[in-house]
């Protein structure tokens, strides 16, 4: 019986081992297919710009076109003062607005998701001697600031691009100072000329309601200084 005992615990043992081990197996296999439909889920989310090579996306952000619709002087006119504050620029790209922001005396951080965009912000910066820029890898999944690490957040025509924006941009009010603010440029949600199609943007409303969520109770919108665009100002 002894006998018979000792085999049984033995395979009651080795069962459980592997046991374990199939469960390690499964919890890993799980993680990988969450990173995995991660990945699949902000790629999808970011196809349309993306159909361009990033060459061709920097050519069409500095271009004249973008000049054109994008109006920079009044958006810097209306962003005040911001000399000797601390920007977060996310979805800087080609640093368009980064560059800008800088030149006003800002001291900026110019967050990308991508590493091209990042590498050709950081030859900009060595090939023109550019000050008060910091180039900042970033997660799609949050700005990637430290508790009121900056008076403003600035996003322009990136937030349609942004998933869970809620969470997102609940952890963009804790990185901005309790005096601070976010500022959003995007698309009206109509046909226009310029920017994606209808189905990617998001409409005035909506944005409200998702940085309601996200603990924003002050709001300033502004639908006439661009031709295409809108511009809310919250905190």
């Amino acid at each position: 019986m002894k006998k018979v005992a000792f085999i049984f615990s033995l395979f009651l043992v080795v069962a459980c081992n592997s046991n374990k081990e199939q469960t390690t197996e499964n919890q890993k296999h799980d993680v990988h297919k969450q990173e995995h439909d991660k990945q699949a889920h902000h790629g999808a989310a970011n196809a349309h710009m993306h159909k361009s090579s990033v060459e061709d996306l920097i050519k069409r952000f500095e271009s004249p076109e973008r000049d054109e619709y994008q109006q920079p002087e009044k958006v810097m006119d209306y962003l005040g003062n911001i000399q000797g504050q601390t920007v977060l620029d996310i979805g800087a790209g080609s640093g368009y607005f980064s560059v800008k922001l800088a030149a006003k005396g800002a001291y900026v951080i110019a967050a990308d998701v991508d590493d091209e965009f990042q590498a050709f912000l950081k030859n900009r910066i060595e090939k023109n001697d550019l000050k008060n820029i910091e180039p900042r890898k970033i997660p799609y999944d949050t700005p990637g600031l430290k508790e009121h690490e900056v008076d403003k957040v600035l996003i322009v025509n990136t937030y349609h691009h942004i998933e869970n924006r809620p969470d997102y941009f609940s952890q963009v009010k804790r990185g901005t100072k309790p005096e601070g603010e976010l500022v959003i440029i995007d698309f009206f949600k109509a046909e226009a000329p310029v920017g994606p199609p209808i189905d990617h943007k998001i409409a005035i409303d909506q944005v409200i309601h998702e940085l309601k969520e996200a603990q924003y109770t002050s709001f300033v919108v502004n639908v006439d200084l661009l031709p295409y665009q809108y511009i809310i100002r919250a905190k």
